[in-house]
């Protein structure tokens, strides 16, 4: 790593910049399909759509139970907690507030935030299906989609706590620079790509690559010795049925794609801001068939499809020409043979091309400084606004898969000998669990609860009480948390009267097993208690202390 002040990492902002500008057609000159992007445009802003109504629509499927107003983290506890520890005002709202949590729900009714949250889950399916359909959209959209998915985000306390929630919001917020101010045509008139938005994309492009190359290369050792991938099909998150396959690959296959993987993410990211028009096209390139592997080989929800996007501004309307009607290429080439005129609106938007360019510089200075650093860290926000982040991704490779398996059982444990309980296993929409259940296929969707039972075995449970909140529900057959898991075994009967968690080591099958044979994706072994068994008026406390709702058969005490 390198230590560099705030002027150097400055410097690096600004050069890019420049060696952006070099590629540049002049101003006010007539462009060429080589140096024009209206088509880009319009494959950037389906495809940001497309994210944007997948962010929204698992929100509208799952923020009720995540975060609603009786979820496992409800954002009303959270908002009430952020008003009495930072000394706001009881009700109403301040400038203050929106700057440190950016969020619509400040100004819902506390009590019943689970209409605002499921409102502006379907107003931002409405606009981004809207943008993905016509291919185009205008400052008012983009910034409503930003505001809105920022209302969710900022409010989603672990559920949200991941990069990819930072990076659609980056994103979402430069795509605001890319639009007209007013029209929705796909091809605005006298309204060409703004330069600042391509660079600022790019660069996004950039940082989010070459930072998660070297938080690689800095940390696991697997990653240095070419045998990451030996791991990686097995222990991610979320598995599909082709990281099976690819798991039982040769240590030499690995050994390449751990390889190739170093090339692409540490070496190809210098092309995304090069001045050469054949190194910008292989970079960007590049790059989308490389997220196009991760999403074959894994449920990584919505954050390969999400990193396409920016390096697609790497691609001219020439390159993309081969995708679109004749009609299409007919009006690009009218377009691009009018100059923009030299008047008021063409300076105003050149000001803005240089104030989104000195801003984007400005907020890189501390994104830049961690990518150098030895000490860099991964996914991190430096204002609560995030516009401009610093990423990474698996900086670290888990050898084993550790899975948390939840089992509950009708039987009362204070008369029954502990051989003679019949316990039932909970199923969980893609996590791993019973052993002959295929791996799904769920990219770009999201389990939010899948992927957080993924990260449980990494540390203590009692660190986490979404967990207990989560055993609670289950221990009444509570309909929202049953509608985050596939199986409920106790469903349309008695619930169960104790829950516990255990933790199992899971492996894949070998090919040519016995029980590969069968039909089993995994094999099991038991390593211990995770969490011993709970029965509600084990967790009676946990309600007080955190302020959750009883249900109402438990409202009082048995």
């Amino acid at each position: 790593g390198v230590q560099v002040g705030e002027g150097v990492a400055a410097l690096i902002g600004a050069a890019s910049v420049a060696l952006f500008a070099l590629r540049m057609p002049p101003v006010f000159s007539p462009a060429q399909a080589t140096g024009s992007f209206w088509l880009t445009r319009i494959l950037f802003l389906r495809a940001l759509g497309l994210v944007y109504f997948t962010a929204f629509f698992v929100s509208f499927r799952q923020s009720k139970a995540l975060i609603g107003d009786n979820g496992l983290l409800p954002a009303r506890l959270f908002l009430k907690r952020a008003r009495e520890m930072s000394g706001y005002p009881k009700t109403g709202v301040t400038p203050q507030m929106i700057n440190a949590i950016p969020t619509l729900l400040w100004f819902a009714d506390p009590k019943r935030l689970d209409p605002w949250i499921r409102g502006i889950s379907v107003g931002g399916m409405a606009l981004s299906a809207g943008v993905m359909v016509l291919g185009a959209g205008n400052v008012p959209v983009m910034l409503s989609l930003w505001l809105l998915y920022h209302s969710i985000v900022s409010v989603g306390q672990r559920w949200y706590s991941f990069g990819w929630e930072s990076q659609l919001l980056e994103t979402g917020f430069l795509a605001m620079f890319l639009v007209p101010l007013v029209s929705l045509s796909a091809f605005p008139a006298g309204t060409p790509a703004p330069w600042a938005a391509i660079w600022a994309l790019r660069w996004l492009t950039f940082r989010i690559m070459l930072g998660s190359g070297l938080i690689k290369i800095r940390g696991d050792s697997c990653w240095r010795d070419l045998t990451a991938m030996c791991f990686h099909y097995e222990t991610q998150p979320v598995p599909n049925p082709l990281s099976w396959f690819l798991h039982h690959t040769p240590l030499w296959f690995h050994k390449i794609e751990t390889a190739g993987n170093h090339v692409v993410e540490l070496i190809l990211p210098l092309f995304l801001i090069s001045p050469f028009r054949s190194l910008l096209l292989i970079g960007g390139s590049a790059q989308i068939l490389f997220q196009v592997v991760l999403i074959l080989s894994g449920n990584l929800a919505f954050l390969n499809w999400l990193t396409i996007l920016p390096a697609i501004l790497c691609l001219d309307d020439a390159f993309l020409s081969p995708l679109f009607s004749a009609a299409s290429l007919l009006q690009v080439a009218a377009l691009n043979a009018i100059p923009l005129p030299l008047n008021p609106a063409t300076a105003v938007r050149e000001a803005i091309n240089l104030a989104l360019a000195s801003l984007v510089v400005f907020l890189s200075i501390p994104v830049v400084r961690n990518i150098l650093s030895k000490t860099q860290v991964m996914n991190t926000s430096f204002d609560a606004w995030r516009l401009v982040n610093t990423y990474g991704a698996f900086g670290s490779i888990t050898r084993e898969r550790e899975e948390v398996i939840l089992q509950g059982t009708r039987d009362d444990l204070r008369r029954t000998a502990p051989e003679d309980v019949e316990w039932q296993e909970y199923g969980f929409k893609v996590k791993p669990g019973d052993v002959t259940k295929r791996p799904g296929v769920i990219s770009p969707y999201h389990y939010r609860l899948d992927w957080l039972m993924w990260f449980l075995p990494f540390g203590d449970s009692r660190r986490n009480p979404w967990f207990y909140h989560l055993i609670g529900k289950l221990l009444v057959n509570d309909a929202g948390a049953t509608s985050l898991i596939a199986n409920n075994p106790f469903e349309g009967g008695d619930p169960p009267k104790f829950i516990r968690a255990q933790l199992y080591r899971y492996e894949y099958t070998k090919p040519g097993s016995e029980e590969a044979k069968r039909g089993d994706w995994w094999t099991r072994t038991f390593i211990r208690s995770f969490v011993e068994a709970q029965s509600f008026e084990d967790l009676r406390p946990a309600y007080r202390q955190f302020g959750w709702q009883l249900p109402p058969s438990k409202a009082k005490p048995q």
